[in-house]
């Protein structure tokens, strides 16, 4: 699944800061704005998987996954 994120971002003197909107938590800062997104995509990526691996965690043994579309 190829969901999109928005990428709140913006100059705050010689640093780029950005955040995405839809999982919080997830922030960075970089040094130019193409490294900030490139860090905010990883950053996301690896928080969607710890999430997923919690929720697993929690379910325990007999879950069921399945898609939702909001």
């Amino acid at each position: 699944m190829n969901s999109p994120y928005t990428a709140v971002v913006k100059q705050d003197g010689d640093w780029w800061i950005g955040w995405i909107e839809e999982v919080p938590g997830v922030n960075c800062q970089e040094r130019t704005k193409e490294t900030l997104l490139e860090s905010l995509a990883v950053t996301l990526r690896e928080a969607l998987e710890l999430n997923r691996d919690d929720a697993i965690h929690a379910a325990g043994e007999g879950f069921e996954e399945l898609h939702i579309a909001i």
